[in-house]
């Protein structure tokens, strides 16, 4: 079977927090420390009356001293923010280097939400940025890690082929059970049995590798990124990106993996044809024509997560013209086939149906039919649940846009006091700080988590290039992503924050990792 939907979710962040602190700068032996920052820039232009109050991301952070507050300590006016990305005036002005004033923004009444998200960023392995003595010290992103699944066999069209550790369970069952059957059809073998029972297990799932295979190559023909193939307990996985554009290519995509399960069945057949039944050629060859019909036969019932249940999606789909009806169909006959398997599955062998007879279902034979069952229903169950909350997802992962998600920010040099920075960006409504140069050009994003870690009677000394992020080629976003489109780009270039572009180059804000999982999260528990 084959399974989609894997990138829309985002990641596990797991990478250490940075260093939050940096070393202030000591004031004049006998002076004390000054509430203000050492040098100030021009006061903050007043808010533009055109610019009206927007939906802010409801994250309900608590106010910090000091952040988000005027030097009184009351609450920063926020009446009426001022444009999006509208900054006071730096200390050279350059008109390049400013967000574009007419730009639509979230209003988020108070500036900077000050909890500190950690690695809450969807993506796996952001930068560290340290500050150590005002200096920073930032360490390129690194490429997001391949996903891994067990042990690496080979890339097939490009695609790792990984085997999991559960599969050397399976192995070992098939082996010993296979075995046992052989001690039956061919007693000279001896303990040679469990060789060729090890050489069956090997060459099924090789036979399931070729099913799998075989999605992998329709969804390669229709431009469908596949992540990787997975064989583990019970078979294998095919996980591919994104979901295919037409109820057409889903039905396909879903039926070639079956049709090669029959093909291989028949071809084990005309192979057996010739072959003496009672020899050890003639049992294998049998084995794999039985199991290969078996996988086909398994995967054509028509419910998720089978292959059968993406074909009965399709049909659905093409009749209604939602992918969403066609999912909850095909989801909930799922879960009514979990059902039948657990409670089926073991009438039918004690009946012997299954070619067993009322002695051979007594004992320990009865209990593995049981636990078979029950394991088949649960990974079915599972599977029909997954593919409802994915595609749940998907239907509103089009409302992820950046321009939506976008905190306004202001720039500020790379000198200029923390203390300054945070009331520039209280004044003009702004939760994020853009360094930039003398000409303008921006240079790194002050990371929200660093200043958390700052206390307030330190910030008048601790200058904002001491903890800032340097924005590499790939933390420039375009402000017109949205979707899964969105989320791959964010997947490329772990960071907890981003610089968001208009498509003329103009500064439109910074988009927060926190915000676009906290949306992400919303977006999966709304009703479909």
């Amino acid at each position: 079977m084959d399974e989609s939907g894997r990138s829309a979710q985002p990641p596990s962040n797991d990478d250490e927090t940075a260093d939050r602190h940096a070393t202030p700068t000591t004031p004049p032996p006998g002076e004390a420390p000054r509430p203000g920052p050492a040098r100030t820039d021009p006061a903050a232009p007043g808010p533009d009356p055109a610019d009206g109050p927007r939906d802010g991301d409801g994250s309900g952070a608590p106010d910090v001293p000091g952040y988000g507050r005027n030097d009184a300590g009351d609450p920063a006016p926020t009446d009426r923010p001022a444009a999006h990305g509208t900054p006071p005036a730096p200390e050279r002005h350059t008109p390049g280097a400013t967000p574009r004033h007419d730009a639509p923004a979230p209003d988020h009444r108070t500036a900077l939400p000050l909890r500190d998200h950690g690695d809450a960023h969807p993506s796996a392995g952001h930068d560290r940025t340290r500050a150590d003595s005002g200096a920073s010290h930032t360490r390129p992103p690194q490429p997001p890690p391949e996903p891994r699944g067990g042990l690496l066999m080979g890339r097939p069209f490009g695609v790792p082929v990984y085997v999991a550790p559960s599969w050397f369970l399976v192995a070992a069952l098939i082996t010993w059970v296979f075995g046992g059957q052989l001690d039956r059809v061919l007693p000279e073998l001896g303990a040679a049995r469990y060789l060729v029972s090890l050489f069956f297990a090997v060459a099924f799932y090789a036979s399931v590798l070729v099913h799998e295979l075989a999605h992998t190559v329709a969804a390669l023909r229709f431009k469908l990124p596949v992540r990787r193939i997975q064989l583990q307990f019970f078979g294998g996985v095919s996980e591919i990106e994104k979901e295919a554009e037409t109820p057409g290519r889903e039905f396909v995509l879903a039926f070639v993996g079956p049709l090669l399960s029959l093909v291989l069945a028949g071809l084990f057949y005309l192979a057996l044809q010739p072959v003496e039944p009672g020899t050890v050629p003639g049992v294998l060859l049998a084995g794999l024509m039985i199991s290969n019909l078996i996988v086909a036969v398994f995967n054509l019932l028509p419910g998720l997560p089978l292959d059968g249940g993406r074909m009965l999606r399709a049909v659905v789909w093409k009749i209604t013209g939602r992918p969403m009806s066609g999912t909850v169909a095909a989801a909930w006959v799922g879960r009514a086939l979990a059902v039948s398997v657990l409670i089926g599955l073991p009438l039918l062998t004690q009946s012997g149906a299954l070619g067993s007879t009322a002695e051979d279902s007594i004992g320990m034979d009865t209990v593995t039919d049981a636990l078979l069952a029950a394991i088949l229903a649960a990974i079915i169950w599972t599977g029909a649940g997954n593919s409802l909350r994915v595609a749940r997802l998907r239907e509103h992962l089009p409302e992820l846009r950046a321009r939506t998600l976008t905190r306004r920010a202001v720039p500020v040099h790379t000198d200029t006091p923390l203390s300054e920075a945070l009331r520039r960006a209280n004044d003009s409504g702004a939760r994020a700080l853009v360094v930039v140069d003398t000409d303008g050009e921006p240079l790194s994003l002050v990371r929200e988590a660093a200043i958390v870690g700052v206390p307030e009677h330190r910030r008048p000394w601790v200058a904002v290039s001491g903890l800032a992020q340097e924005i590499t080629d790939g933390m420039r976003v375009s402000a017109e992503l949205a979707g899964e489109d969105l989320l791959e780009v964010l997947r490329a270039t772990p960071a907890t924050e981003y610089l968001v572009v208009e498509e003329t180059g103009e500064i439109y804000g910074v988009l927060s990792a926190a915000d676009v999982e906290r949306a992400f999260v919303k977006a999966m528990a709304r009703p479909a």
